[in-house]
C-alpha cells in the first residue's frame, strides 16, 4: 500500500508526466522518466506534510530516484 501512495504522490507531483504505474515499474531513475527538481520539490513538500518527515536538502536524496526507496525512506524517517 505504501508503495502504491508512494507512487501516486510522484505522478501528482509531475503532473502527471509520469504515471504511477511507470513509477512502480521503473527500472532507471525517476529523473530519465521525467522528474524534474520542481517535481522533486513538490514531491518533498507532499511526503512531509503527508507522512510527518523531514527532508534534508542538504543530505543524500537520491531516494527521490525511485519508488522503492522512497517507501524505504519513509519507513525509516517515521
Amino acid at each position: 500500500m505504501l508503495r502504491e501512495r508512494l507512487a501516486e504522490l510522484v505522478s501528482q507531483s509531475c503532473d502527471g508526466e509520469i504515471s504511477a504505474a511507470e513509477a512502480l515499474e521503473a527500472t532507471v531513475p525517476l529523473s530519465y522518466l521525467g522528474l524534474t527538481s520542481l517535481a522533486q520539490m513538490r514531491l518533498i513538500d507532499t511526503l512531509e506534510r503527508e507522512y510527518g518527515v523531514e527532508v534534508d536538502l542538504g543530505g543524500d536524496i537520491a531516494f527521490l530516484d525511485s519508488v522503492d526507496g522512497l517507501a524505504a525512506w519513509v519507513s525509516a524517517a517515521r
